[in-house]
């Protein structure tokens, strides 16, 4: 725990990082309340720094009054300094819930093998690990191109989940053969396909989702067997790949895991 006059000497936009990393850890009650009361002051006091003396740093003023057990209140802080700065959250290495102690013996498991084919960024990634964690997914082959489970912003997004369930990376051309050699169905999520709410999920499968950029490669494409797509009614004509993902495994879970 860094002290009050050790913050003091550092210059004002690492003090204020500073601040909001403790902030955080308030958040997560992690801080005693007098400190995170000293702390309000020593950010408020350099927000007005930064600022020069102008009025965008009142929200923070505000905030700083308020009650530090409030663990609401100490997030609106964090988030609050990180926007005077400029900063995204995730620009922040914030300590969060590692998944180190998760057992992945209390999931239940579906047998269904989820196929993630040139998914490029690893938020995306490690999301998507969460959501396959939850809805029963046994392994994910990452397709060569697709960003790490081990990248440490997939790390930050699946927190945990990434040690749950098996994964491997395989060649383009080895998950071809690995699906042409299963007698299960192979489902891509695409356009064009059946409409997800009447799609009839079979309980052992394969499911195969494609980068927003591209969607399914064409060599994969060939080896599928149905297509489902999920129906839109916005302006924009896709979803971000991890919430598609999110439904699609979603609606599969809940049409046969009573089976299980």
């Amino acid at each position: 725990m860094i002290t009050v006059k050790k913050l003091r000497t550092l210059a004002v936009k690492n003090r204020l990082r500073k601040c909001a990393a403790i902030f955080h850890y308030g958040a997560l009650g992690q801080e005693n309340l007098s400190y995170l009361a000293d702390i309000a002051v020593v950010a408020t006091e350099a927000a007005v720094q930064l600022d020069n003396g102008e009025s965008n740093c009142e929200r923070l003023k505000r905030l700083s009054a308020g009650d530090m057990g409030d663990k609401t209140l100490c997030a609106d802080l964090c988030y609050e300094i990180l926007h005077l700065l400029g900063a995204e959250p995730a620009d922040w290495d914030f300590v969060t819930e590692d998944g180190s102690d998760l057992d992945g013996r209390v999931r239940k498991v579906l047998p269904l093998t989820l196929i993630l084919d040139r998914i490029r960024s690893p938020f995306n990634v490690g999301s998507i690990f969460r959501t396959a964690d939850s809805f029963g997914v046994e392994k994910v082959i990452l397709i060569e191109g697709t960003a790490s489970p081990q990248h440490g912003r997939a790390i930050r997004t699946a927190r945990g989940t990434e040690e749950t369930v098996d994964w491997e990376f395989m060649s383009p051309e080895s998950a071809v053969k690995m699906i042409r050699s299963s007698c299960d169905k192979v489902i891509a999520l695409e356009l064009g396909g059946t409409n997800i709410e009447e799609f009839v999920f079979p309980f052992k499968g394969i499911a195969i989702v494609g980068s927003e950029e591209f969607g399914v490669s064409p060599e994969l494409l060939q080896a599928v067997t149905d297509r489902v797509s999920i129906p839109l009614g916005g302006s924009k004509g896709s979803l971000n790949v991890s919430v598609a993902t999110g439904i699609f495994l979603h609606s599969w879970f809940s049409a046969v895991s009573v089976s299980v």
